[in-house]
């Protein structure tokens, strides 16, 4: 082992308040504390989205795997998720393009569109209770893009095969009762409950074998010949041929760069809404605007909606805080939809980490060829996190996914 720290992630408060997904019905998952034995093919650590896509993908190769976590699992940054299961990246593919190149930025975003669906198809595979919805994306004109920018997006998108229709003011207050100069609407994403799909992911990976450890705290890393070891703050060490961090915005030190950095965000789900439209049913809304606001609503009838977000890390802590928050997106939400939605029921805050061009990090850990990181970063998370899982077992197995250059660690 090295100096006791190597594989020390970040520590945070990862949400203040009380998230509505963890009053869901099946989001518990069977662990224990010791894992029963030391050695695995690979070992996961982490047992929030990110961590049990990439466990069953990996027990889907039939590999013998272990999960860990420092917390119970589905209890991390998942449950903070509005779940909004989108296709379209943070960083609009025109923008993307100018900054990535025309060739990286069109992969990113057809990538992200297959991801979305291959997720939806998975749930439905494994027969997950979790809500999952395919549903197209309404994106609205604001302050960072206006009608004729969003003309330029769409346009963009379809010249690339993505499906993106251009919807004009008066269609717009028409059909979806919003008073913008334009919005793209897109078919490509979905909706989920995030602690149900996790919880059923991890059950998934156990009926193949896996086995889940919690809490449990690596504390050291050593890669050795042949495979890595892991050491616990338990005094266990832990070998397998790979590791893999899906560790969220708890990140390992050696992953950090200049291109993403931790922000706040809050969201929150209001009481269940009488007569709610029925396109608000099947649409997930957000819009061009800093800050932005995102919203749509669950099968019960609520409207889960967030944004408002920061730059300031530990914003999110402050519980006056959210409760200014949430009346600010409950009034923007009003205003937007002309809907009298009332107070908050639930309302949370947590880190949100970001990349200046919205896309994961995927790859392996620096000076390690057996270690990998998974950081889906952006309001994509759970989307990144499918295509992190499909990039790094794809490595494990000696093969090159040909979009893993678009995610190394920059």
């Amino acid at each position: 082992m090295t100096n006791g720290k190597d594989a020390e992630t970040r520590k945070d408060d990862l949400r203040t308040g009380k998230p509505y997904w963890l009053t869901s019905s099946g989001i518990s998952v069977p662990h224990r504390a010791d894992p029963g034995r030391d050695r695995f093919e690979v070992i996961v650590v982490g047992a929030g989205i990110s961590g049990a896509l990439m466990a069953e993908a990996l027990t889907r190769q039939g590999r013998k795997v272990l999960i860990l976590d420092r917390r119970a699992p589905v209890s991390g940054s998942t449950p903070a998720s509005t779940a909004m299961i989108q296709h379209e990246i943070d960083v609009p593919l025109t923008k993307l393009q100018a900054q990535r190149g025309a060739r990286a930025a069109n992969a990113a975003w057809r990538r992200s569109v297959a991801a979305v669906n291959d997720l939806v198809e998975l749930a439905e595979r494994l027969t997950i209770n979790c809500q999952m919805q395919r549903k197209p994306a309404l994106y609205l004109a604001g302050n960072q893009m206006d009608a004729d920018d969003l003309a330029d997006e769409a346009a963009a998108r379809r010249k690339i095969g993505i499906r993106a229709e251009l919807i004009d003011r008066a269609t717009l207050k028409a059909d979806y009762g919003m008073s913008r100069a334009a919005a793209i609407l897109s078919p490509d994403s979905a909706s989920a409950n995030p602690a149900q799909l996790t919880a059923g992911l991890l059950r998934a990976c156990r009926k193949r074998g896996a086995l889940i450890a919690a809490p449990v705290e690596v504390t050291d890393m050593a890669e050795l010949p042949g495979g890595v070891a892991l050491a616990t703050s338990d005094g266990r060490v832990l070998t397998a041929d790979h590791a893999v961090f899906c560790t969220g915005y708890e990140f390992l030190p050696q992953m950090q760069t200049k291109s993403h950095h931790v922000t706040s965000t809050w969201a929150l789900a209001t009481g269940k809404i009488k007569n709610m439209p029925v396109w608000l049913k099947d649409t997930i809304v957000w819009e061009a605007s800093d800050p932005y606001l995102y919203f749509r609503s669950d099968p019960s009838g609520r409207i889960i909606a967030g944004g408002e977000d920061e730059e300031a890390l530990e914003r999110n802590s402050d519980t006056k805080l959210l409760a200014r928050k949430s009346k600010t997106i409950i009034a923007k939400l009003e205003k937007l939809t002309g809907l009298g939605v009332g107070p908050a029921e639930f309302a949370w805050s947590a880190p949100f980490s970001v990349t200046d061009d919205g896309l994961p990090i995927i790859d392996r850990v620096k000076a390690h060829d057996r270690v990998w990181a998974a950081m889906g970063f952006g309001g994509n998370g759970i989307t990144f996190s499918m295509i992190a899982a499909q990039i790094v077992t794809a490595g494990i197995a000696g093969e090159k996914d040909p979009d893993a250059g678009l995610f190394r660690l920059r």
